[in-house]
Formats: structure tokens, sequence, C-alpha cells
């Protein structure tokens, strides 16, 4: 009933805005209007957490935890490019984990609450992890994978809360759906760019474990945010329920999951990530070791990767106003190949061909980066939308982790793969005569997904994909009181005890 009369009021917002988006002004003041009418239409505790979550703890924290952690594998820890490769994968796995995270949010709750309590253990497990990571001074690769580990589970549990409600909000707003995954986007996007212009600062002038000193910050917030969670509280609870609600939900998920038109995308956005193979690591530690390679400072480096973060950004703004409404499949095939030829780029950087066409190796590695960020995100989004809109009522946090998960089990396969790849090749701190070929098998393998495009749906962010009564679905959400999240205003909080 709130959403039917809410969505009446996007469209007149629009169209009163509508003589003001002309011109360069309107250019520039467009971003902000858009801003202020997800404020209306979603309320501005949702617009506020998503900022908080995807451009602090993500953007920013994951870029100084992205640099700073490379830096620490082969300066700390000095293992060679296929183990960091390894291991940047064992990290992800509590990304794998996240139906387990979603679960809990969605019939679990603690003194009543289905969120606080999450938010609240998420930047209590980062702040632990860092704080262990930054004071000591040896510590064995296995307690040092530990606490990355936790980490990596703190950002995620803070992740698919947040991606509840706007899995949440997409069911109710479906023609926001696409409004909602630019707003994560771009508050990423934005974080990132922030802090991968100052990582290699900061690893430079207090090194990698001061470095995750700094990251108790992020996870700080994080915790704040459970602090400040406006969130009804659930009258009466019995816990003898919870067995019961993890049956329906598992049983909501194995109906959604078994439709045809759920499990085929689904098997596409695996299969996808996994055979476009990942050799970070090894472009990594070729960009700053080898002897015929550039050797990139530390400050370069971030400053390259904030670069790359404003490709992304700029993948968003192309996505947002001028992609979101043609078909998934259109987009994806067109971000394969697109794909395949910015690693064209990477190859010929790596065989040095940018110094024979008279390129300096930082303005040739910038344009790479850019590039290849703004086509990842332009893959990336469309995905995420396609996720949003597979989400049952009552489930959303839990299916919506689901299918990121099948994304991150495919990025995880993708990053074992190039590992091994590398390991295969010989490629090493000191050995890089192969790498070439690494880069070429990883281009070639970024086609394969152009046969599997027919398991994408034909539909575009407009369309409901599930059935209206799998949208309606009450299976679960009978249980649970509140639809709504909130954050208790920040004037409030003053204001009170």
């Amino acid at each position: 009933m709130g959403e039917e009369e809410r969505l009446p009021s996007h469209s007149e917002e629009m169209q009163e805005n509508k003589e003001v988006k002309n011109g360069i002004f309107g250019c520039i003041c467009t971003p902000f209007y858009w801003l202020r009418n997800l404020v209306k239409e979603l309320h501005w505790s949702f617009v506020f957490g998503v900022m908080i979550v995807y451009g602090i703890s993500q953007g920013l924290g994951g870029a100084l935890a992205r640099v700073g952690t490379q830096y620490y594998m082969k300066d700390v820890q000095k293992v060679q490019p296929s183990e960091a490769q390894v291991y940047s994968g064992i990290t992800s796995i509590p990304w794998i984990v996240k139906p387990l995270w979603g679960l809990l949010t969605d019939v679990v709750p603690i003194s009543g609450y289905h969120r606080r309590p999450y938010f609240v253990f998420a930047g209590m497990l980062g702040v632990i992890a860092m704080l262990f990571l930054s004071l000591h001074k040896e510590l064995h690769i296995v307690l040092a994978l530990l606490s990355l580990t936790a980490a990596s589970a703190s950002v995620a549990i803070a992740d698919v809360t947040v991606d509840a409600c706007v899995a949440q909000n997409s069911g109710f707003h479906p023609s926001l759906a696409a409004d909602m995954q630019s707003l994560c986007s771009f508050s990423s996007s934005i974080g990132a760019l922030v802090g991968f212009s100052l990582s290699g600062i900061f690893v430079h002038l207090i090194g990698p474990k001061g470095v995750f000193g700094l990251l108790i910050i992020p996870a700080g917030l994080v915790l704040l945010v459970g602090v400040l969670l406006k969130e009804p509280r659930a009258s009466v609870f019995a816990y003898e329920q919870v067995n019961q609600n993890f049956v329906s939900a598992g049983k909501a998920m194995w109906k959604t999951l078994k439709r045809p038109d759920v499990w085929r995308p689904c098997l596409y956005m695996y299969l996808s990530f996994s055979l476009s193979l990942t050799i970070s690591e090894g472009m990594f530690y070729w960009a700053t070791d080898a002897k015929d390679g550039p050797s990139f400072s530390k400050e370069i480096i971030g400053y390259i990767m904030a670069i790359g973060s404003v490709g992304s950004l700029l993948g968003t703004i192309l996505y947002q106003y001028g992609l979101k409404d043609y078909p998934f499949r259109d987009l994806l095939l067109w971000a394969q190949v697109l794909s395949f030829l910015s690693g064209m780029l990477d190859l010929m950087f790596v065989l040095r061909w940018n110094l024979k066409l008279g390129i300096p190796d930082f303005f040739f590695v910038v344009i790479d980066a850019s590039v290849s960020q703004m086509i990842g995100r332009f893959k990336w989004m469309p995905l995420l939308v396609l996720s949003s809109k597979l989400c049952p009522a009552g489930i959303e946090g839990t299916f919506f982790a689901l299918l990121m998960s099948i994304d991150n089990a495919g990025l995880l396969t993708s990053s074992w793969l190039g590992g091994l790849l590398l390991h295969i090749l010989n490629v090493t701190r000191t050995e890089f005569d192969n790498f070439w070929i690494a880069v070429l098998i990883r281009n070639i393998m970024r086609l394969s997904p152009l046969f599997l495009l027919f398991l994408v749906p034909r539909a575009d962010s407009n369309f409901s994909i599930l059935p209206d009564e799998d949208l309606k679905s009450k299976d679960i959400s009978e249980t649970r009181e509140s639809d709504d999240v909130e954050l208790v205003s920040l004037v409030k909080s003053t204001d009170g005890t």
C-alpha cells in the first residue's frame, strides 16, 4: 500500500525536474536531483546506509586493503605470485558463504532485531582483525590469512545486510531497481577512487601493517551503523521457530532456484566469471619487480588503481544514463567482447609494444586500467540488476546473497585457475619470461562466455522476471513484523539520551 502511494511521486518528481535537466547546468545538477529523488522514494536513511557500507567500508576500505595486502604478501610475507593469487582467493571465501549471513539476518533475530546485531558484530570483527594484523611484527602466514579472512567476513556480513534492503526495495519499487544498484556502484566507485589515491602514499609512509591499522576506521563506522540503526523490535520471537524458519527459507530458495528462469542465469554468472581467468597478482609482481618491467613505485600503483576507479565510475554513469534499459543479453555480449579487446592492451604492455610505439608506461597503463575497469563495471551492473530481480519476497537477503555467492565462487575459481596457470608457466618473483603467454590465454578465455549467453533472459531492467506470486510470497516474511529498516537521524541521536 505504501509502495503504491510512493511510486507516483517519483514520476511527478521526474516531470518536475524535466526542464532543469537541460543545458550544462542541468547536466551538473542531474546527479543531485537523482539522489534527491531516491531519498524521497526510498527514505534518506536507506541512501545513507548504502553510502556507508558501499562507499566507506567496501570502496575506500577495500581499496586500502587491496594495495596494502598486495605489498604485505610481496614484501612482508615474501610469497610467490602464484601463491599470492591463491591466497587472495582464500580470503574471499566469506563472500562465497554469504547465503549463511543472509539466512541469519532474515530468520534469526537477536534481542528482537534482524539487522542491528549483525552490523555490530561485523564492525567488531573487522576492528579485532585489523588490530591483530597491524600490531604483530612477524605473523605466520596461516595466522595472517585467518586475520585477512576474518576482515573479509566483516565486510561481507555488513554487505549482505544492506543487500537485503536493496533487494527488498527492488521488489517494492521495480522501476528503481537499476537506480538502487547505480547508487551502490556510485558509492563504491567514489570510495575506491579516494582509497586508491591515498593507498600508495600510505603504504609508502607507514607500510602495509600501518594501512591495516587505518582500516580500523571503516570497521568502526560499520559498528556505528549498527548502533544508529532504527529497526522496529519484534515483540515476541520464539527461538524454537528458528529451525522451522531455516527449513522454510531453504524450501523457498530451492523452489526459486529450480525455476529455469533462475538457475539458467545463475549458471551463466558462475561460468562467465570462472572462465575469465584472474592473473592480477602476476601483473602486480611484473609491474613492480620485473627487470624489463616498468618498476612502478607504491605511489604510482595507487594512482593507477585510482584512475581505474574513475573508469569504474564512468562505467556506472554510462550504464545509468544510457544503457540500463537495454536487454541483459545484449549488454553482456558487448561486455565480453570489450573485455577481450581491453585485455589485449595488457598483452601489448607486457610485450613492451607501447614503448616501441613511443607511449610511456604510466600513460599507457592509465588508459589500460581505466578502460578495463569501465568495462568490468559495464558487465557487473546488469548482473547486479538481474540478480535483484530474481529474489522472492521474505528471503531477499538470503537469496540475493546466494546469487552474489555464485558470482564470488566464480571469481574464486578464476583466481585459483589463474594461480595454477602462473605456476604451470613458471611465473615467479624473478622469472617472467612466460608471463605474456598467461595474459594471452586469459584473453582468449574471456570470449568463452559468449557461447553461454542463451542462458541469460532477454528481459531488461524494467521487467519482472519472477511471477507475481513469487514476488508476493509470504512464507518467510510472515515470521517478521517489519519490512522497512531505517537509520536513526544523527540529529536525533545527539538530542536523545
